[in-house]
């Protein structure tokens, strides 16, 4: 099966209106493990070259490096579950969001209204940080009852502070959710307490996590702290990992009796950073042990090597009416996978963008993705940009372009009426 060297210009197909290229760095190998051509069938691959022979009892799971956005293992990872006070993770999301904006400020605070304090606090028999009714609470002391406690009317309170209503602010999570990129989890409060609303996948819960870890810095450190008092009442975090995981510093636990126990927790060890998700667990102790086990697989077994440097030409994209036929196409950052260390992995690299790009093309121009597949797997996806500018070019260059681009439209009409 042929390599391709980034320097060369490779052939690109159409696909459903998508043009791919084979990306570019396939002459090289990451450790023993070769980087493959595009066209390389990955279906039927067996079992240990999907996971390395690893197994856990959770449902649905996903484990990826919360650098580089490599999946290092996933089971039915979108899959759409109750994520149950997981979804508390889009809830604080949305409050640093508006932090960080300037919109609100930790000193400003909440009434805590009836409503939150009758299904949210003490009452509801529910998680709590315990605020009493109609009293006035700081963001700062929110944030914490919501992160530490799991309190159900902390979130209330925040949603209700912010927009008005529990409802209102639900339609906010989704709106912002589409913003970072979470496709299909849907919100119907802020809180995850029952509501067929309330839908998220492993892979969304991952994402976000990798979101509010790399965007909020100085906010994520909440996520770590192991205990809050409020109203005389001490209680300890509920992640269970902060004390039997070396290095672990969050994120968030969540049960109902629909959705089962879930987590999603993330730790440190020699410098790398691994997020995983576990949802559908029968035992809250169960859901610990699998969490923690699948931490403990990925620090074992995987290393992180570069793949793309951040201005290296990885491949190229048609041009429609340029000075040039091809764009050089550069990623917006290092583009890096996480390897098994044995060196058994076989990666797959395709640059994928919608085309032929119109003249004129500037450079940092955001062109197509590259998308990494370890085995069947998606293990990490960088955004392209155009390397150069490509000026329109001659009347004689655009003419034979819309020619090509005609014969090629009419040779596709004939086949789709096969």
């Amino acid at each position: 099966m042929a390599l391709f060297a980034p320097s060369l210009p490779v052939r690109s197909r159409r696909l459903r209106g998508w043009r791919v290229l084979l990306a570019g760095v396939l002459a090289m190998a990451i450790g023993s493990g070769a980087v493959y051509a595009a066209n390389q069938s990955v279906q039927g691959a067996k079992k240990e070259e999907v996971a390395g022979g690893y197994e856990t009892e959770a449902p649905t799971a996903i484990l990826i490096d919360a650098e580089s956005g490599s999946v290092l293992f996933e089971k039915n990872a979108d899959e759409l579950r109750p994520p149950s006070s997981m979804l508390k993770l889009m809830t604080v999301e949305l409050v640093f969001h508006l932090l960080s904006k300037g919109e609100i400020k930790l000193t400003d605070d909440y009434r805590i209204s009836e409503n939150a304090w009758r299904r949210g606090g003490a009452p509801a028999g529910s998680s709590t940080m315990f605020a009493e009714i109609h009293s006035r609470v700081s963001i700062d002391d929110l944030l914490r009852g919501a992160i530490i406690q799991s309190g159900n009317d902390s979130c209330i309170a925040l949603a209700e502070g912010i927009a008005g209503s529990e409802q209102a602010f639900a339609e906010r999570m989704t709106k912002r959710a589409r913003e970072i990129g979470l496709a299909q989890s849907t919100f119907a409060n802020s809180n995850g307490l029952p509501d067929p609303g309330n839908k998220m996948s492993v892979r969304e819960l991952g994402r976000l996590a990798r979101h509010l870890i790399q965007t909020y810095p100085d906010y994520y450190r909440l996520f770590g702290e192991k205990e809050f008092t409020w109203n005389k009442i001490r209680q300890t975090n509920r992640n269970p990992l902060l004390n039997t995981m070396p290095g672990a510093d969050g994120l968030k636990t969540g049960y109902t009796k629909d959705g089962g126990y879930g987590m999603v927790g993330s730790a440190v060890q020699n410098g790398t950073r691994l997020i995983v998700v576990v949802n559908g667990v029968e035992d809250a102790d169960d859901r610990a042990s699998e969490a923690k086990k699948l931490l403990e697989w990925g620090f074992r077994n995987f290393e992180s090597r570069p793949l793309f440097a951040a201005q290296a030409t990885v491949g190229y994209a048609r041009v429609f009416g340029g000075e040039k036929r091809y764009v050089g196409l550069t990623p917006v950052e290092p583009v890096r996978v996480m390897v098994r260390k044995n060196g058994s992995d076989k990666l797959l690299a395709r640059i994928v963008y919608t085309g032929p790009i119109a003249a004129p093309v500037e450079a940092g121009h955001r062109i197509g993705v590259v998308r990494v597949w370890r085995g069947p797997n998606l293990a990490v996806e960088v955004p392209l940009q155009a390397a150069e500018v490509n000026p329109v070019g001659s009347t004689m260059r655009r003419a034979l372009d819309g020619a090509s681009e005609l014969m090629i439209g009419v040779f596709r009409a004939g086949i789709a009426k096969l």
